[in-house]
């Protein structure tokens, strides 16, 4: 009992003392969470505890099994996993597309809009499958969630290159996103774990791009697949990846929760009580755990817990429906760039495949340079406003993303026609992806900053919101081009990118911390 001094507070001098005692950052639940600390009138946390209760937390700041404390090495053998994840699964999403030729004729297929669900449904899959799993995830961990996710989208892929008929392909492709996603919503969750503030932004924007790379990678590779080959081998070749990705998941990746991790350090505690006082036992909770902590009650909150978020946290509400357009904008352009390409430039399926790297260097090549500012300017602001970080101090970066994005979108709309060159649109669609990426990286990284211990519900919502925008905007995109044609359609999705986006960071700016502070699940510092 002795090596467990630190796990062990002494309930019955703290109801005695005057002063407050103030729990580390990590340990602090929010007061929806069952029993939680109360906040007092000066702004400290006092535990509420009943007599012999052993309260088991970190072993001070220091504590290397506080995956926050891991070494560097550790932290990025995590987050390249993690990333991995999130990339192959977007992957998936757009890859068919340049083969829905192939898979029309062969099932009999002559409606465009059935032909379009066959690729749109798996971004529906995205919609649903993070409001189950996420919440599920912090229940029993990010790991095991993870792995069996990966597993299902293996499975369901794999039957989509097996698929006979229309409608055991949309089945299988929705099954199939429904595994798929798991990672790119519960992988924000794991860099929260992880990554400490001032550290987050190199791992976050490795992490933002490959939702984004993938579905963009996607078509250049299912466009040369369907030149050259049959449209199964797009699953087939997926699946492949996947049982390699799996493999160096099962070797590398950790659990980094830190509700599961102290709850497996609880029950090394229980079990070493029982076994040196063969008596009374007393109670073991950890930090995160109140008196009605119940399968019941945990399970009931964590599935209310995306509802919750989405229906009492404004923040969340500005920042989903802003992700959603500019998620949405994205699918619109992975699936009209061929119609550009093949249908104004004449180009083959192959070569007007490979115009998707405009859109991947835009989105790769930002990426590198906002992840070499992002921390930089975190620190400089929390130097200059007292050295107390925020997560408002992650909203400069999107603030030029707001202003590329809809110069894109007028430059490539207005200049794809046969009588200006196709490196000009391509120029445009590069501003878009440097606009989206900035954009992306900004909201992903506030929303961690802001719901660290619950970040992977609060990226559900937006990846509920975002998903649905996904599947929706590439269903109208070939009447709304046919009726206006580039210029007009492009302008619109303009406007509307300049009346959301222009003013949502300054929104945020001046009024994010008011409303974090009125929140329920929200850091309040």
């Amino acid at each position: 009992m002795a090596s467990n001094t630190k796990e062990k507070l002494d309930s019955q001098s703290i109801a005695n003392s005057t002063s407050s005692t103030i729990l580390p950052e990590a340990a602090r639940p929010p007061q929806s969470d069952a029993a939680p600390p109360q906040n007092s009138q000066d702004g400290t946390l006092q535990p509420s505890l009943a007599d012999d209760v052993y309260i088991v937390d970190w072993d001070g700041p220091d504590d290397p099994s506080n995956p926050k404390n891991w070494s560097r090495k550790k932290k990025w053998a995590v987050t390249l996993v993690v990333s991995s994840y999130a990339f192959l699964s977007p992957l998936s999403s757009s890859m068919m597309a340049p083969t829905s030729d192939q898979i029309g004729k062969e099932f009999g297929i002559t409606n465009n809009l059935v032909l379009a669900l066959c690729t749109s449904v798996y971004v529906l899959a995205y919609a649903i499958g993070p409001l189950m799993l996420a919440p599920v995830c912090e229940i029993y961990g990010r790991l095991p969630l993870i792995q069996i996710a990966n597993l299902l989208y293996f499975a369901w892929n794999l039957a989509c290159g097996f698929a006979q008929n229309t409608g055991q392909l949309i089945a299988f492709r929705f099954l199939s996103g429904i595994g798929g996603s798991a990672a790119p919503s519960i992988a924000g969750g794991v860099l929260g774990d992880v990554w400490k503030p001032e550290e987050r932004g190199q791992a976050i924007s490795i992490y933002s791009l490959a939702p984004l790379v993938g579905p963009v990678i996607g078509p250049i590779c299912g466009a040369w697949i369907a030149q050259e080959s049959n449209w199964r081998w797009v699953f087939w070749s997926t699946s492949i990846v996947c049982v390699v990705v799996q493999v160096i998941g099962f070797i590398y990746l950790r659990e980094t929760f830190p509700p599961i991790l102290l709850e497996r350090k609880a029950k090394r505690i229980r079990r070493n009580m029982t076994d040196a006082e063969k008596g009374k036992v007393q109670e073991v909770r950890t930090v995160y755990d109140g008196a009605d902590r119940e399968w019941k009650n945990i399970m009931r909150k964590a599935l209310l817990r995306p509802l919750a978020l989405t229906t009492y946290e404004p923040i969340l509400q500005v920042l989903s429906a802003y992700f959603a357009f500019v998620y949405g904008t994205l699918y619109l352009f992975l699936t009209t760039l061929p119609s550009i390409y093949q249908g104004v430039y004449r180009e083959s399926v192959g070569i007007a495949g490979l115009h998707y790297l405009a859109l991947g260097i835009g989105l790769s090549g930002m990426s590198q340079v906002n992840a070499h500012y992002m921390d930089i300017i975190y620190k400089r602001l929390c130097a200059r406003f007292g050295g107390e970080g925020k997560p408002e101090y992650r909203l400069p970066a999107i603030i030029p993303g707001a202003i590329l994005l809809p110069i894109g979108l007028f430059l490539t709309g207005w200049t794809a026609r046969a009588s200006i060159h196709w490196i000009v649109p391509d120029i445009g669609i590069l501003i878009i992806g440097g606009g989206m990426i900035l954009i992306f990286q900004g909201i992903q990284t506030y929303v961690i900053d802001a719901f660290t211990l619950h970040a992977a519900s609060a990226l559900a919502v937006i990846a509920f919101f975002r998903s649905i925008a996904g599947f929706t905007f590439p269903l109208f995109a070939p009447a709304m081009y046919n009726a206006l044609g580039y210029g007009k359609g492009d302008t619109i999705l303009a406007c509307v990118a300049i009346g959301v986006g222009i003013p949502a960071p300054f929104l945020l700016w001046m009024y994010g911390e008011r409303l974090r502070k009125a929140s329920r699940y929200a850091k309040r510092t």
